[in-house]
């Protein structure tokens, strides 16, 4: 008898075997046994390497009606094997389904909409992606801007718009501003809050490459610093409760004049910049450092602006705010996150606390 002639023998005296034991053991040691690693099958397999090479093609195809037998065979011991060990009571109720739940920032987006819808706010949206001069230009940025460098904007490998420039990843919500200004046509008011995704160059435990940014604007006659000041004072009391205090400090952006930067009471030290150890010592607040935490920008639309959008800046006046939307929520009365990027970790045992 040839080595070919013992080897397909021994593989059709493996496949009896096989038969007479099935119903001896249960299906998980079989499948060890018989297809496991070190199993018989690749045993038998292993002895391939004694033939010729078309003895090989020949034995190869055995092979593998011989796995496919074993295969049939144990699959339907299994099902037989799993419904003798179930007793299914019928009268037992079911096992409840899980069910998720918003994940934390939607939840913010959700609560930012419905507190400055109550003051007349209507959500709109506009792109992520967007051409150079709704981003920059429009804003009164100039070509040779910082914001525009490769180090802190995302360009897209796209070919530049013959009148709109490059295409960028928005750096901020304020890209809504113009085209606001632009759908409404002259309509005023506008009272416009735009929610977004926005994307820049950092990363570190209070920013994010990716993070959201609400934006607000406001265009009408008489408008003024204490309209824009009341906003974020009436914002900050909804959000992070009554005894939460603002302050807006002088800054510079392109887009408004004045400018300010916006602080909120860091809720973590209570405002007061330090906290104490595990030994009672004094330490400096990790997330602010020095009792406020600054969230966004804030100003008077700069004129450029309100021609840019088509309105005349000595009839109409408008204010603009923007910041975080995840940085915001870190200041929650009791929530402890000091660093936003656990937002986006994927870690189950954070998520699942909101």
């Amino acid at each position: 008898m040839s080595a070919y002639q013992k080897l397909v023998t021994q593989g059709q005296d493996l496949f009896e075997q096989f038969l007479q034991e099935i119903n001896q053991q249960n299906a998980q040691e079989l499948a060890v046994k018989y297809l496991g690693k070190k199993g018989l099958f690749n045993q038998l397999a292993a002895q391939i390497k004694i033939l010729t090479k078309e003895e090989k093609k020949d034995f190869g195809r055995e092979l593998n009606q011989l796995k496919n037998k074993l295969e049939s065979k144990l699959a339907d011991y299994q099902k037989q094997d799993f419904a003798s060990q179930v007793h299914q009571d019928l009268t037992m109720p079911g096992i409840q389904t899980k069910v998720g739940h918003l994940h934390p920032v939607s939840q913010a987006i959700e609560e930012i909409s419905r507190i400055f819808e109550k003051i007349g706010f209507v959500r709109m949206s506009y792109p992520e992606v967007d051409w150079d001069y709704y981003v920059f230009a429009a804003l009164n940025m100039p070509t040779n801007h910082p914001a525009r460098d490769e180090w802190e904007t995302f360009f897209v490998d796209q070919k530049a718009h013959p009148s709109l420039g490059k295409m960028v990843l928005t750096t901020h919500t304020s890209n809504g501003q113009v085209r606001e200004m632009e759908r409404v046509k002259g309509q005023l008011p506008i009272r416009m809050m735009n929610i977004s995704r926005c994307y820049r160059r950092q990363s570190d435990n209070t920013h994010t490459q990716m993070f959201h940014q609400f934006e607000g604007l406001v265009i009408d006659k008489d408008i003024n610093i204490q309209h824009l000041k009341g906003t974020i004072d009436y914002f900050a009391k909804e959000f992070f409760g009554p005894k939460t205090k603002s302050r807006i400090r002088p800054f510079h952006f392109k887009f408004t004049e004045p400018s300010f930067e916006v602080d909120f009471s860091c809720h973590i030290c209570r405002g007061t910049g330090y906290i104490k150890d595990e030994h009672h010592h004094k330490i400096n607040c990790r997330f602010c450092k020095s009792g406020w935490h600054e969230v966004g920008g804030a100003g008077m639309v700069h004129p450029n602006v309100l021609k840019a959008g088509g309105f005349d800046s000595n009839k109409y006046r408008g204010f603009a705010f923007g910041w975080g939307v995840e940085r915001s929520y870190t200041l929650k009365q009791d929530l402890n996150i000091d660093d936003i990027r656990l937002f986006y970790s994927g870690n189950q045992e954070f998520l699942e606390q909101f």
